[in-house]
């Protein structure tokens, strides 16, 4: 009833960092039906590109064996001599199709997910030794569907054997009859045939289990709101303590804010609730906000601003313009170019007067 609750309870789609954190661990989306699929390939292409080449060696070997077996030493270093030897030729011949029918295992595998290297999979769990965990492992629903799978392969498989070799009936009864060095031959059309159909019917078994398979481990990933919230809490940080961060930043710019007011050419005021300090010099091509702020920061702005002589111009329209739409350290838009070049050309003039 708990498992089953909590499954009920993920009802979240599971983020970025939830899914990244699952593949770092191995736990991917994977089809055994599509890694088996490859491997038939693989194998169905070496029974028709090296069946005759692999059966001409083994033929070789035995006609080598045969024809000095009345050589062969009946004690015990020549058993092993032979023994030996024929090993080595066994290998020898079935190097190249393991090695192409593994390479195939590799590709089914490779082109479902990007390359992974963990040893997490391999950590000991005592989930994996639980007698209850096992139970649920032979009897649950993944169990059952991998014996519907098993069932149904067996049963096509079986039914397509049973189509093809009876077509081949009359030629398997002449097996008997042909020469050993035709029988290769014969099999090998007869085997091609079959793998073909079984690779037509595993490519639609592969297709449904890898949509099955990630459907399944996507539902897996699912999340419950209160991992959603851990997990903010992780990524972005507590609430609180980014609101204490965020107010520890707004005072380190408001002290640099105030430090950059008596370099301001003009500050323009609503008169009371908003401040916008300016700060124009020759060679620049538009003024700069050098500090904006309202009410008592307002108040803190014409403070410094009367304490250094900063001339203070009152136009109540182009102060709540500028403060809307003007960043500290920005050029003021373009639609303010007027406005503020008569304030400037104001007080410039009034400087030029006083001097």
């Amino acid at each position: 009833m708990s498992e089953q609750s909590e499954k009920d309870d993920r009802t979240e789609e599971p983020t970025q960092k939830k899914l990244d954190d699952a593949f770092r661990k191995g736990d991917v989306p994977k089809s055994q039906e599509l890694n088996t699929l490859f491997v038939l390939a693989g194998l169905a292409l070496c029974i028709a590109i090296l069946a005759q080449p692999i059966g001409a060696g083994f033929a070789g070997e035995m006609r080598g064996f045969l024809m000095n077996a009345h050589q062969v030493p009946s004690d015990g270093a020549g058993f092993y001599l032979v023994a030996r030897n024929a090993l080595i030729g066994m290998l020898s011949v079935l190097a190249l199709p393991f090695l192409f029918i593994m390479f195939a295992g590799l590709t089914g595998g490779a082109i479902q997910h990007r390359p992974l290297w963990t040893v997490d999979p391999l950590q000991p769990k005592l989930e994996r030794i639980s007698p209850i965990s096992g139970a649920k492992r032979l009897f649950g629903k993944e169990a059952l569907v991998n014996f519907a799978k098993g069932l149904m392969k067996i049963l096509i498989v079986g039914a397509l054997a049973t189509v093809i070799l009876w077509s081949e009936r009359h030629t398997l009864d002449l097996l008997v009859q042909v020469e050993p060095e035709m029988i290769p031959q014969a099999a090998q059309s007869g085997a091609v045939k079959l793998m073909l159909g079984i690779l037509v019917m595993f490519f639609f078994v592969a297709i449904a289990d890898l949509m099955y398979q990630r459907v399944r481990w996507y539902n897996k990933q699912r999340m419950t709101r209160k991992e959603l919230r851990d997990e903010y809490k992780q990524t972005e940080g507590n609430p609180e303590v980014k609101a204490k961060m965020k107010q520890t930043r707004m005072a380190r710019v408001r002290g640099r804010m105030m430090a950059s007011v008596p370099d301001a050419t003009v500050i323009i005021t609503n008169p009371t609730h908003y401040a916008i300090a300016l700060k124009y010099e020759q060679g620049m091509q538009a003024p700069v906000c050098v500090a904006k702020g309202v009410d008592h920061l307002a108040l803190r702005i014409r403070k410094v601003a009367d304490e250094n002589g900063i001339p203070i111009v009152e136009n109540p329209p182009l102060a709540r313009a500028l403060h809307a739409s003007v960043e500290i350290e920005d050029e003021i838009p373009v639609e303010h170019y007027k406005a503020v070049a008569e304030v400037i050309g104001y007080v410039l003039r009034l400087r030029r007067i006083r001097a």
